[in-house]
Parts: C-alpha cells; sequence; structure tokens
C-alpha cells in the first residue's frame, strides 16, 4: 500500500512515464491531424477556419505541421520540447479563438491536450528518446573540447 502513496519517484519511473504520455498523446493527436492533411491536399476548396488574420490554407498548414509534424516527432522522441511548442500553440487557437465561444464540452478535449503538452515542455522526452541518445552521444565530444 505504501507504494501507492509514495511521492520519491525513481528517474526510470519518470522515463517510462514520459515514453507513455509522449506516444500516447502523438498517437491521438496524428487522429486528428491525418484527416486534415488529407483535406489540404485534396485539392478541392479548403473548409477550415482562418485564424489570426491568416487564410484558411495557411491555418490549415500550421495544423497540419503541428498535428502532424510535431506528433511523429514527439511519438520518437526527437526534439521534444521544441515539437511541444506549436502543438501548445494550436491547442490555445483551438480553444481560445476557434472555440471560444462554444460550449466548454467543445473547449475541452484542445485543453486536455496542452494539459498533456506542457509536462513534455517542461521535462523533455526523458531517456527512452531519441533527444537523449543524441546527447548521450555528443556528451564525449563536449567533453574533449
Amino acid at each position: 500500500m505504501n507504494t501507492f502513496t509514495n511521492t520519491n519517484f525513481k528517474t526510470s519511473q519518470v522515463d517510462l512515464a514520459l515514453l507513455i504520455l509522449r506516444v500516447g498523446v502523438g498517437v491521438l493527436m496524428l487522429t486528428h491531424g491525418i484527416p486534415k492533411l488529407q483535406m489540404l491536399f485534396a485539392g478541392g476548396e479548403i473548409q477550415f477556419p482562418g485564424v489570426l488574420g491568416l487564410s484558411p490554407a495557411v491555418s490549415l498548414a500550421l495544423a497540419v505541421f503541428a498535428e502532424v509534424v510535431c506528433s511523429i516527432l514527439l511519438i520518437i522522441g526527437l526534439g521534444t520540447r521544441w515539437a511541444s511548442i506549436p502543438l501548445i500553440v494550436t491547442m490555445l487557437v483551438a480553444v481560445l479563438l476557434v472555440h471560444g465561444s462554444d460550449p466548454f464540452a467543445n473547449q475541452e478535449p484542445g485543453l486536455l491536450y496542452l494539459f498533456l503538452y506542457l509536462p513534455l515542455l517542461i521535462l523533455g522526452g526523458g531517456r527512452y528518446s531519441l533527444d537523449h541518445l543524441i546527447n548521450t552521444a555528443q556528451r564525449p565530444q563536449l567533453a574533449k573540447s
């Protein structure tokens, strides 16, 4: 029983939690981004809200970049902190601008994603990421400099 109330986390537990968070939120966001990617390349009229003075096509392209490209980067743990920034901005735009006047139920998914991206911005990808592999490979070279 003491295990469930313990607040002294091992680094390996945090790294595992970050892996689960990265892969889970990345895959779930891809389910939103891939239909937008298909819409972007469908060739027809783009039915997407233009925000912040941007055209619907530019707004859609930015959403696709965040929801597809940045989600893939999160899944593999490459540039995790950098990749989380466009996703955070996209969720803020969705919640505050696109669904700003909608009922809370329509804003809630964007807020949930936003709150999942914030720990990734703060903590990074963890040990089970390409970020960690790259940083580990560079350390011996930095020590020689």
